[in-house]
């Protein structure tokens, strides 16, 4: 038998229960893809990750993600979660400021930051964020998301954004358009699937909380009905609003982003978007409670 390291760590929060649970396990070199696939779904957290050695001499450790259902290429909230623990739990903060993990999409640097002696949230810079058009009928859409037509807002092109996996991109005029959402979940993951999509990530300017941006993010077509709290959707999302100029491409933006108060999971993200031409850098940060700590037997 062998006993298998695992965790639960809410991301994106500082209160247990809120944020993003994710499923942290810090053994993978002793398991197959099969297994981690199993574990991932006995956890049945919108994402796990799977920490092991690393291959390319430029990271410190590789990683792996799984939904219950498949294997994704990145996951942001996993991320935080995994190096929350890594910082805090584990003690890597007394002896480095950070780690380079090696993914799928290529390496993504993380940092911790202190205050008064502790650790406060951990920032990972994502990869370079790019976009791509989505040609789709409003009315179609609306159907998909379950909102009425009059309430996607039509200031802001609909898109594809991508610092890792592709989302579709869709602004709404207002906080409660978004909290009223009811969408098809069948026929989105139909779509999404279609299209390769992995979430469909829906955004508004105007919200009664104290944010930048409030969203909210829908991936049926990857096993997760709801993800509470993104960090992946809105680092391609701050991609998004850097390439399109309707952010500073001169000056660093820093934006606040809540989600999950839909479904009674808030939390919240910080976003700087650091001007670099069409490659601005895209750095997301948060901070992590753990919840459970325990071992599989297998």
């Amino acid at each position: 038998m062998r006993d298998i390291r695992v965790y639960h760590v809410d991301a994106f929060t500082t209160e247990t229960f809120g944020g993003n649970a994710a499923g942290v396990v810090l053994d993978g070199e002793f398991l197959t893809e099969e297994d981690m696939q199993r574990i991932a779904k006995e956890l049945n957290l919108a994402e796990s990750v799977f920490l092991l050695p690393a291959h390319d001499q430029e990271a410190d450790y590789r990683v792996k993600y799984f939904t219950p259902t498949k294997e994704v290429n990145f996951c942001g909230h996993a991320t935080v979660g995994l190096t929350w623990l890594m910082a805090t739990e584990l003690g890597l903060a007394k002896e480095t400021t950070g780690i380079v993990l090696e993914t799928k999409i290529g390496n993504v640097p993380v940092v911790w930051h202190e205050e008064n002696g502790e650790i406060v949230d951990v920032e990972m810079t994502q990869i370079t964020p790019k976009t791509r058009d989505f040609a789709i009928d409003v009315e179609e859409l609306s159907d998909l998301l379950g909102v009425s037509s009059d309430r996607i807002d039509p200031s802001y092109p609909i898109k594809l954004a991508n610092t890792g996996n592709w989302h579709l991109l869709v602004p709404m005029k207002h906080q409660q358009d978004i909290d009223q959402a009811s969408p098809n979940l069948t026929a989105l993951a139909k779509m999404n699937k279609e299209h390769g999509i992995s979430t469909t990530h829906l955004y508004t300017f105007h919200t009664s909380k104290e944010c930048d941006i409030y969203t909210r993010d829908f991936a049926p077509g990857i096993g997760i009905p709801e993800d509470p709290v993104t960090g992946a959707a809105n680092g391609a999302l701050a991609g998004f609003l850097y390439l399109e100029n309707i952010i500073s491409q001169q000056n660093p933006t820093h934006l606040s982003i809540a989600q999950g108060d839909a479904i009674g999971r808030p939390g919240m993200l910080t976003i700087t978007v650091i001007p670099n031409e069409s490659q601005p850098v895209i750095k997301v940060a948060g901070a992590a409670v753990i919840t459970i700590r325990g071992v599989l037997t297998l």
